[in-house]
């Protein structure tokens, strides 16, 4: 049985002689051909068995982008002597996380209920905690959201930043209106900006979070907390 198999191998393997120091005539193929790296390569490891490297697509890098500030009309409002305060990087980072929140919900523009979202996301200020300890969590807010907004058509594609809805707009520009009022110096934080929600009342942010519990006896109750004197937040 073994003979039989051994009488079927090709004729250079069956030829073989281990004292014979050059390769078989009958070997079709040197043997530092069949050993070169490119045709040990494949598709898996980006060439074909030519050696010629296979062409991949090109994909765009997926990026946000985030600002210093954020987009308010206030400045033309403040008076030349007047300083316009600043944003905290926490409430820059939760406007960033609205809006990839929205294009993530396929979204053609920035609401206050992507706002909200954004606030929950970043996660480790005051106004996210507080929103949290009430209740309010970001899987409640993007369910509300789907019900309140819908779905988006799922071959839309939102822009790198999608516009800001006018409610959205208006809530930035309270956000830095209350903090000039209140004075004091400090910067704008994710609290004012949450606040600024809740008062844009024909907002969906306003709507998803009055459904969700929020009412006006723990808005004065955040007023309380963020007017103290030495309150420091993000």
């Amino acid at each position: 049985m073994a003979a039989h198999s051994l009488s079927k191998l090709p004729a250079f393997v069956s030829a073989f002689n281990p004292n014979q120091t050059t390769k078989p005539e009958s070997c079709s193929l040197p043997l530092t051909t069949t050993l070169k790296p490119t045709s040990l390569q494949n598709l898996w490891l980006g060439t074909n068995s030519l050696g010629v490297r296979a062409q991949l697509p090109k994909l765009r890098p997926f990026s946000s982008t985030i600002c210093l500030s954020l987009p308010t009309a206030i400045k033309e409002r403040v008076s030349s002597n007047e300083e316009v305060p600043k944003w905290s990087s926490r409430a820059i980072k939760s406007f960033a996380m609205g809006e990839l929140e929205a294009r993530k919900l396929k979204y053609p523009t920035t609401g206050t209920e992507a706002i909200l979202m954004g606030i929950l996301i970043e996660g480790t200020t005051l106004a996210s905690k507080f929103l949290r300890a009430n209740g309010v969590t970001l899987f409640k807010v993007r369910e509300e959201t789907i019900k309140l907004l819908g779905k988006a058509d799922m071959y839309f594609f939102s822009p790198e930043h999608p516009a800001l809805t006018d409610e959205a707009q208006r809530v930035l520009d309270w956000a830095v209106d209350k903090k000039i009022k209140s004075g004091g110096g400090g910067e704008i934080t994710t609290s004012h900006l949450l606040l600024g929600i809740w008062y844009e009342v024909d907002s969906p942010g306003h709507k998803i979070m009055a459904s969700l519990g929020f009412n006006e006896e723990k808005v004065k109750e955040l007023e309380s907390l963020i007017s103290e004197p030495g309150f420091i937040d993000g």
